[in-house]
């Protein structure tokens, strides 16, 4: 009696199962699947925001970064490899573990970079200036030179970026005007 009680709950088991596969694959799945509501795409400033935030860089300076670098254009690839919005070199990418061709993952990474730059010469005397050349022409640029390298390119990209920087953050003029933007002033001047 108790084998036979075994075998048949045994046996309701099995087909239990059976019926829950053929719920969950040919029920379900077609359902679930005309219900599938696609993320929205985030706007290039939602990016840049998210990676400025997460990051603690100001959205201003990293669209000034991509104004300068690549002029917003997603497909830029300069003559030395660099990739995407931010010019990342592919071994920057690598070691921040991005895709450069991926526009979030691009400016995640350069986001990443500008930050840890910023940290590497916080307490100098030029310490933006180092981080906008360093971004530019690598760190161990900046380092041999002991602050901007003396290159024709580095120089005009460390006075475009902060042209750029005016531009983009709402409150660098009023902030000037009224005599409180002099730490903004003294930071990109």
């Amino acid at each position: 009696m108790k084998l036979l009680t075994f075998l048949l709950f045994f046996s309701l088991c099995i087909l239990a199962a059976r019926a829950f596969e053929v719920l969950k694959t040919q029920i379900l799945r077609p359902v679930l699947t005309r219900l599938h509501i696609p993320a929205p795409k985030l706007t290039l400033n939602e990016v840049i925001a998210a990676a400025a935030r997460k990051h603690q860089i100001s959205p201003a300076f990293v669209k000034s970064i991509i104004a300068a670098e690549s002029g917003f254009s997603e497909a830029a690839v300069s003559t030395k490899g660099a990739v995407g919005l931010m010019q990342l070199m592919p071994e920057t990418a690598r070691e921040f573990g991005a895709d450069p061709a991926v526009r979030e993952q691009n400016i995640d990474a350069g986001t990443h970079y500008l930050s840890w730059l910023s940290r590497r010469y916080a307490g100098k005397r030029d310490a933006l200036k180092r981080v906008i050349a360093a971004y530019n022409a690598g760190p161990g640029a900046v380092e041999r030179y002991g602050g901007v390298p003396p290159f024709r390119e580095t120089r005009t990209y460390v006075a475009r970026v902060p042209r750029f920087y005016k531009k983009y953050e709402p409150g660098y003029i009023l902030a000037s005007l009224r005599g409180a933007g002099n730490r903004v002033h003294k930071a990109l001047g």
